[in-house]
């Protein structure tokens, strides 16, 4: 009769959902408290984590409950006084039971890491061409329709935001909004640096170029996440420039904001609408704030995260794409892919996967 292995690791994350299982019960007791049951800020901040530890705690007491039906089997299968028939329908029993367990621990284990990831819905993306010129331009504008196109595969929605077109084509610069479920989790590794290699469509000799784009993928917070002071914002109104028609030129309609602490700006200039304009460049400006404060605050997370986007410059080459090849490698992982063709098309479940099965690994290794 072969016995359930489980490692130091397993046992340390055990011991964790432990502690949380106690946590998630201390939550309950709070929320049922008159005093704060009537007070809708805390009461919303506690259903939150509440709902956050929730998939954690049912997981483990499912894998609780298989332990102890294990346990039982094998006092059984171990009794000499039992009968031949039972004996054999208990070790029957642990072997089912030993691939449940299998299984329940690694879904609790994937919960436990990726929770928080999991929760995000709501992310704004970010693309910058960068060396290359107006092929840098066209390939920003490829890798806008590759994330539109994974987005749209998903069920997910995006939302223009802000455009800068590039004469010939593509982009200088396009940000937009992704919403929908684990947007966070699938997509917060695109960020850092995209580099192509092609003939692009303006090479006469047939020669390879080498161009790049950067990619930045913000979470969007919600409002209960992050708090900024109005007075710590100072907003510029003035007249769209550009092209875009008499409206634009003559109405008040672009919006900058300058949070005073940080030093960040946004401009937003896309919308006729001087309302609109104001509302994507605020939560813009929200996203980049949280970026930072999450980076200054949890510094461990930051570190284990470093192996994945790097150190947030967004300037690190983290893929390359290989036209004549047909060829697309994540250098952070050494996953190369001979299906360019598909991946540019939206086909990037295997590459998500890997990044995500990685990023996994290190979170556990790192408890």
């Amino acid at each position: 009769m072969a016995s359930l292995s489980l490692s130091v690791t397993d046992k340390k994350i055990i011991a964790k959902l432990a502690d949380i299982a106690l946590q998630y019960k201390a939550l309950e007791e709070k929320m049922n408290d008159q005093a704060i049951a009537s007070n809708p800020h805390e009461i919303t901040a506690l259903a939150k984590e509440h709902g956050k530890l929730k998939p954690m705690v049912d997981g483990y007491h499912k894998f609780k409950s298989s332990y102890d039906q294990y346990l039982e089997a094998c006092e059984i299968a171990a009794d000499k006084s039992a009968g031949h028939d039972m004996i054999e329908l208990a070790l029957a029993e642990i072997d089912d039971l030993q691939q449940q367990l299998a299984c329940q621990l690694e879904a609790i284990k994937e919960k436990l890491v990726m929770s928080d990831d999991a929760a995000i819905d709501s992310v704004i993306v970010e693309i910058r061409a960068g060396t290359g010129g107006d092929e840098a331009a066209l390939f920003a504008g490829n890798l806008y329709d590759m994330y539109k196109s994974y987005s749209e595969k998903m069920g997910w929605k995006v939302e223009p935001m802000e455009f800068s077109p590039s004469p010939i084509g593509g982009y200088k610069e396009v940000i937009f909004g992704i919403k929908g479920d684990g947007v966070w989790q699938a997509l917060g590794y695109e960020g850092g640096g995209h580099r192509v290699q092609r003939v692009p469509a303006t090479e006469s000799q047939g020669r390879i170029h080498t161009s790049a784009a950067t990619v930045a993928v913000l979470p969007e917070p919600e409002d209960v996440q992050i708090d900024i002071k109005k007075d710590d914002v100072v907003e510029h109104v003035c007249r769209s420039s550009g092209p875009g028609g008499q409206n634009v030129n003559k109405t008040n309609s672009a919006i900058k904001l300058e949070h005073v602490p940080t030093g960040i700006t946004v401009s937003m200039q896309d919308e006729k609408s001087q309302h609109k304009n104001r509302d994507k460049a605020w939560r813009i400006l929200k996203s980049r704030i949280f970026e930072r404060m999450t980076q200054e605050v949890n510094a461990q997370r930051a570190d284990q995260r470093k192996t994945m986007i790097g150190s947030g410059d967004r300037s690190q080459r983290i893929r390359t794409y290989n036209f004549p090849q047909n060829r697309v490698t994540d250098h952070r992982i050494n996953l190369t892919l001979y299906a360019l063709d598909k991946f540019m098309l939206g086909d990037m479940d295997q590459m998500i996967k890997g990044l995500i099965d990685f990023d996994k690994q290190q979170r556990l290794e790192n408890l």
